[in-house]
Formats: structure tokens, C-alpha cells, sequence
């Protein structure tokens, strides 16, 4: 157990350093790179609200926002990170990049270590941790400013929450069992309401997520269940009413968190790409900007976002074919692991040397999860295992079925590591056998 938590310290630094050094490779300026553009968005506002023009900008500003009109196109919360890391220590980008890379260096391993060695052992958990430290993918975004860093933490977070709350409902007798799962759903409730704010399509899981806490225990823990997913909702409903209040106080309409699902449903589904996505558009196909209709543009950002998610479904209603065709046209761009011409060294190298990489180990421990006597016996609808499976189902179809970005698959790359690490342990085991049995007599 000592070499283990030693081990497990060993992972943890290394995750830090080489999440500091991205830190340090990206420096104290913000500059355009490679699927980091919204870390421009958000500096610029931090400091906007710094000096006291609240959530806008100087200047027309993505998507469509008009300079000193109020925005909430991108997360309060991460904003307010900014915000604080500023006020401490001026605005230095480098500062807030390295405190980012420290914590999510520290809780994106634990938390993987802790779901997989809950659903697969100590020896799995140490090896899905160690491929999360070196996972290019998160070394590079850590040092970004933007929100999946932290996105990617509070998600994993509420999983494994979410998993140790179904298995203490299950266990009412118990004398701690009501306690320990009051502070579990708080703990869910928190990271869930962050998860949220910073990425509000993560809503749409959550019902899904109480569903199969309820479904774990409804057997014997269905009222303890139930209660713990009340205090949950209550929580995050907490967390997010004070912005939905907020939005209407600025734009006079109700607006839950974010104003940026009907832009991006519209241009996902946009009939300039006919039944091919294109996860970028190219100069040829004009800017994002040109395919809003001139007679939006005088709208706020909240009605601009509501008008084009009402155009965008009318997309879809109107060409049903084409939206299918088209969503399962966005499988390469979602799941893309090849090195291409159009992309920068920096994405290739990220791409290559971490889903590319790892994609077979993630595939094999699928299969060993699914098909191996020793895992296989525990997949039930109640199974931690199940839970991660449909997470990952869910989470693409959201993506295929509106934007799929290489980016936006990250989250899903963090839950599938767990299985990476249970393909990684199992074809060591295999090697290991099979070396015994190769070894001369003697």
C-alpha cells in the first residue's frame, strides 16, 4: 500500500511538471494557437470587468456581439477565475495558467485513479492515472485559458460522486450511510453546478446521471436515493439561479445561463455544408459571422441566440435526410487521430502521441471490460461501468447531432483513460504469463 501511494505521488508530479511547462511554453501573452482561440475571449473580458465595464467588450466581438452590449456567451465562472488571478497578481496570463496547471495536475489523475481503481483495482487505477499525466491532449489545454481544464476535473468529479453516492444508498442499515450520503450529494451538487457553468450543455446529462443513482439503489436505498438527487438539484439550482437572474436583469429575457447553444446548433446545421461538416470553415465558405442574416444583427446577443436555434431546427425539420447524413458526417471530425496537412505541428504532435496513441489500449480495455468473466459479471444497469459507457454514448451523440470539435471529444478522452489503463494492465498481464512460459527450464 506504501509503494503505491508512493507511486501515486510519483504520477502526480509529474502530471504537475509537465503541466507547468506547458504553462511556461505558452508565457505570460495570449496568442492565437491551435483550438485556443476562446482563451483570447476570455482574457479580454476578465480585464473588461476588472475595469468595471461588467460582461462585454470595447469592440464587436465573437460571435456577433456589439461593443458595450452585455455578453453571456462564455462562462461567468471561468471569467471570474480570471478575474481573481488578475486582482492578485495583475494581469499576468502566465499566473493564471500556472495555477490552473498545478490543480488540475493534482485532481485529474486522482480523480481517474479513484473510478478506475473503484471499478478495477489498485493496479488499473495507478496505470489509467499514469496515462492521464502524460496525455498530450490535457498537458496542452491545462496551460490554455479557457474552461476545459477545469471542465474536464468537476466533470470527472461528479462521476465519481455520483458513484460513491448509488453505492452508499445501497447500504441504508448502515449507521454512517445517511451522512455519508448527505455530504456525497453535496459534493455531486457542487460539481455538477460547475461543471455546469462551465459548460451548460452538461445539463443534459444530469438527468441521466440521477437516473442511474436512483435505478443503483432503488432496491434497497430508493428513498435515501431520492432525497441525496433532491439535495443535489436544490444545490445546483443555487449555483445557477443567481446568474439566470442576473441575464434577465441585462437582456430582459430569460436567459438559464450561457447564450451560446442556438448559435452553435445554426451553424453546425448550417445547409452551406450540405451533407459534409467541416469542423472549421475554410475562406471559400465565408466567415461564421456572414451566415447570420442581415435582418438578425440588430438583435441582442440572448434573442440573436434564441432566433438562430429556432433557424437551426427548422434545419433540421425541414431536411431530415440531410441532418442524419450530415451528423454522422461529423464521426471523423469528432474521433479524428491522424496527422493532417491543414494542421499545425503543435496539433499533430497533440494528436498523434495522445488519442492516436492511446485509442488501441482505450478500444482493447472496452473490449476486456465488456467481454472479459472478471469484469463482465459486474456490468448491470447498476454497474459503475454501465455509467461510464453511457456517459460516453450520450456525450458523442450530443456532439454529433450539433458541433463536433476535436476539443469537445475531451472529456470523453478523460473517461475513456479508465479503460485505457484496464487495457493497459491486462496486456501486461498477458505479456507476463506468456514470458513465464517462454522462460528456459533450468
Amino acid at each position: 500500500m506504501k509503494l503505491n501511494k508512493q507511486i501515486l505521488a510519483a504520477i502526480i508530479s509529474i502530471s504537475i511538471i509537465l503541466r507547468i511547462a506547458a504553462g511556461f511554453y505558452l508565457g505570460d501573452q495570449v496568442d492565437v494557437l491551435p483550438g485556443t482561440f476562446d482563451q483570447i475571449s476570455y482574457h479580454n473580458l476578465a480585464l473588461r470587468v476588472m475595469s468595471g465595464h461588467g460582461f462585454s467588450f470595447g469592440e464587436t466581438w465573437w460571435p456577433l456581439t456589439a461593443a458595450n452590449a452585455p455578453t453571456a456567451h462564455w462562462s461567468y465562472l471561468y471569467t471570474f477565475y480570471l478575474v481573481v488571478i488578475y486582482a492578485l497578481f495583475g494581469p499576468h496570463p502566465l499566473a493564471a495558467r500556472l495555477i490552473q496547471a498545478v490543480l488540475v495536475g493534482i485532481f485529474q489523475p486522482v480523480l481517474i485513479y479513484l473510478i478506475a481503481r473503484r471499478l478495477f483495482g489498485e493496479a488499473v487505477g495507478l496505470a489509467a492515472a499514469s496515462i492521464t499525466a502524460i496525455y498530450i491532449y490535457f498537458i496542452y489545454y491545462s496551460a490554455t485559458l479557457m474552461t476545459e481544464p477545469y471542465y474536464i476535473t468537476a466533470l470527472l468529479g461528479s462521476l465519481y460522486f455520483a458513484i460513491l453516492l448509488a453505492e452508499k444508498a445501497t447500504q441504508p442499515d448502515k449507521p454512517d450511510s445517511s451522512v455519508a450520503c448527505f455530504w456525497l450529494a453535496i459534493g455531486l451538487g457542487i460539481t455538477l453546478g460547475i461543471a455546469i457553468l462551465l459548460r451548460q450543455l452538461f445539463l443534459i446529462f444530469i438527468p441521466i446521471l440521477f437516473l442511474w443513482i436512483w435505478w443503483s439503489s432503488h432496491k434497497k436505498g430508493s428513498r435515501v436515493a431520492i432525497l441525496s438527487i433532491l439535495l443535489s438539484s436544490l444545490i445546483i439550482i443555487g449555483i445557477i439561479l443567481p446568474f439566470t437572474i442576473y441575464n434577465y436583469q441585462r437582456f430582459g429575457s430569460f436567459v438559464l445561463i450561457n447564450t451560446n447553444a442556438g448559435y452553435a446548433f445554426f451553424w453546425a446545421n448550417h445547409p452551406i455544408y450540405g451533407t459534409h461538416f467541416v469542423p472549421i470553415l475554410t475562406p471559400e465558405m465565408g466567415s461564421y459571422q456572414s451566415l447570420i442574416p442581415q435582418e438578425l444583427h440588430h438583435l441582442s446577443e440572448a434573442d440573436m441566440d434564441r432566433e438562430l436555434l429556432r433557424r437551426g431546427i427548422r434545419f433540421v425539420i425541414t431536411d431530415p435526410e440531410r441532418y442524419i447524413l450530415l451528423s454522422f458526417s461529423r464521426i471523423p471530425a469528432f474521433f479524428m487521430f491522424w496527422p493532417s496537412a491543414e494542421s499545425g505541428m503543435i496539433s499533430n504532435l497533440s494528436r498523434v502521441f495522445s488519442f492516436a496513441l492511446f485509442l488501441p489500449f482505450m478500444i482493447y480495455g472496452l473490449l476486456v471490460a465488456l467481454f472479459n468473466s472478471k469484469w463482465r459479471v459486474n456490468l448491470t444497469l447498476s454497474s459503475p461501468i454501465f455509467l461510464l459507457l453511457v456517459f460516453a454514448v450520450v456525450y458523442t451523440a450530443i456532439h454529433l447531432l450539433s458541433w463536433a470539435l476535436i476539443r469537445y471529444r475531451l472529456p470523453l478522452d478523460a473517461v475513456m483513460l479508465i479503460f485505457a489503463g484496464l487495457g493497459v494492465y491486462d496486456l501486461a498481464q498477458r505479456l507476463t504469463i506468456a514470458s513465464r512460459f517462454t522462460q528456459p527450464a533450468g
